[in-house]
Order: C-alpha cells, then structure tokens, then sequence
C-alpha cells in the first residue's frame, strides 16, 4: 500500500503541481492512516479497505484528541488518494465515498490595527543591511497579501519596480500579478542598491531575499526575524508570518476594496475563502461602534 501513496504523491507533484507544503500534508496523513491499516486492522492490500476501516481511523484520531479541523483534512487526504486509486484502476472501488467530513468551527483570521502596522513596519533599523532587507520583506508583505512561502521564492526577476508590480507564484504554480504601492516599492529599491548586494557577498544569487550568508532565506528565517521585531514593537499580539497578509486583506476591505480584486491579489481559488474577511471587518466595525457611539 506504501507503493500506491508513493504513486498517489507523485501524481500530485507532476501533474496536479501542488506545492511542497501541501504534498508533505498529505504525505503525512496518508502514512498515518496506512499505518493504522497495516498495525491495527492488519491489512495489507488496498482492495480489503473498507468504509469501517476507515471510519475506524477516524474515531482513533478522535480519541486521540485531533481536532475537528484536522479529522476534516485528514478525510479529504484519504477521500483523494482512493478517488486516485480508482480513477487509476489500481482499486476496484472507493470505500470513502459517503463518509461525512465533520463541521469545523471557521475561526477569524487575527489581524493587527494599522496603528500596530505602522509600528511593525518602523521597527527595522535601516542602518545596515539586514535592516534595510527586514524593512523590504515587511512592506512587501504588507502591501501585496502574499504567502510567506511566496515571498521566500521570489527570485530578482519577479519584481518590477520601474511597472510597480511583484510577478508571483502561487498554489498550483499558478501565476498572479500584484500591484506595488510606493512605500514598498521605495524600501525594495533601497534593499536592492544597499542592503542585497552587501548580503550577497560577491555571490550572483537569483534569489531576493538573502540570508547572513547569501542564500535564500528560508521560511523559519523569516519567522525568527518576525518574532523579534514584533517584541520591539511592543505587539503583544500572537503573531504569525501570515498575519500580514490576514491584515492586508482586511484593511482593503475596510476601506471599501471590491471582494473580488482581493480574492485575486490573494491568489484564493474560491471566493468563499476571501469572504471570511468580510465577517472580521463586519466584527471590526462592531468594535469601533461600542467603543466610540454614545449610546452603544
């Protein structure tokens, strides 16, 4: 069964074009869900799976303390694999059809004020260039929505200044272009003349954005460098590297932005994901009325 998950994985990589992320989630719950095949129901061959194997995987993460939200991924990782497997004719059947995905609570993005924006984005010290280059991940971040993920992959191609425009890759390698205000695009700029080409130590990386030693920075690079410049900036709120792109999304919509223009800049599939945005800025101006009306 190991063999039909490692054909299943390849099929997502080459032809589906699912980013690294996205096939290791994958990866991960499939392997644990052929484990508990293999160890507790003692089955060896996909065709002996049937729909009480699987619902009783599912009650083992249950009792195992996993959320609503991962038993939900979970089903739409094993519901994948067998529709793939059928599809391929490597299974006489789908013995996930019909099992229910559980109701997750849909929790609202946590957003920063644009007070504590301001804040975020004032704190890197442009003196040197590791600062000059934090100033230009923040307002890129910030100004364009995108995935952490996708500002980490930008390569020096991607960005054009001259247009005011960051060329991106999204999910599924699909490709989106986004405008560029003009704080970004001038703390770019100055990144490019001052702060990259001290990073890049001689070296001709095709990469943006470089680490302490001229390579790509990675993801938990930016995390580390996220975490201490929201202390300095006093930001008590829990932050993550994707906050800026929840308070990109809803400080657009805030000021009267069309839904549609931010499901695209955010590279959302479906409009129904761009939507939440809509309920923490309706639960913003909630907040606004009880702390400013008179009569609230």
């Amino acid at each position: 069964m190991r063999d039909h998950v490692s054909d299943f994985i390849h099929y997502l990589i080459v032809e589906r074009g699912l980013s690294t992320n996205t096939v290791e989630s994958y990866k991960r719950d499939l392997t644990h869900y052929i484990e508990f095949l293999q160890k507790v129901d003692q089955i060896s061959r996909i065709n002996d799976v049937q729909r009480g194997n699987i619902m009783g995987f599912l009650i083992h993460l249950k009792d195992n303390g996993k959320a609503s939200a991962t038993i939900a991924r979970h089903i739409a990782s094993i519901r994948a694999f067998h529709q793939f497997l059928l599809r391929e004719k490597a299974a006489e059947s789908d013995p996930s059809v019909h099992i229910e995905t559980p109701k997750t609570e849909r929790r609202l993005p946590k957003v920063l004020s644009t007070k504590e924006v301001e804040a975020l984005l004032d704190t890197p010290e442009r003196n040197d260039a590791f600062g000059i280059r934090d100033k230009a991940m923040l307002e890129l971040l910030y100004a364009t929505g995108i995935r952490v993920s996708e500002l980490v992959n930008l390569n020096l191609t991607d960005v054009h200044l001259s247009m005011g425009f960051v060329r991106c890759l999204g999910k599924g390698n699909k490709e989106r272009i986004i405008p560029l205000g003009r704080m970004a695009n001038e703390a770019v700029e100055l990144y490019l003349n001052k702060g990259r080409p001290v990073l890049a130590r001689g070296k001709q990386p095709e990469a943006l954005f470089l680490n302490h030693h001229g390579n790509r920075l990675s993801r938990q690079g930016f995390w580390k460098i996220l975490k201490q410049l929201a202390q300095k900036a006093n930001i008590n709120k829990e932050l993550t590297p994707h906050t800026l792109r929840h308070s990109f999304a809803t400080h657009l919509l805030e000021n009267g932005a069309d839904l549609r223009a931010v499901q695209e800049m955010l590279g959302h599939a479906d409009i129904s994901t761009t939507q939440i945005y809509t309920h923490v800025s309706k639960t913003r101006l909630r907040e606004i009325y009880a702390s400013f009306h008179p009569r609230a």
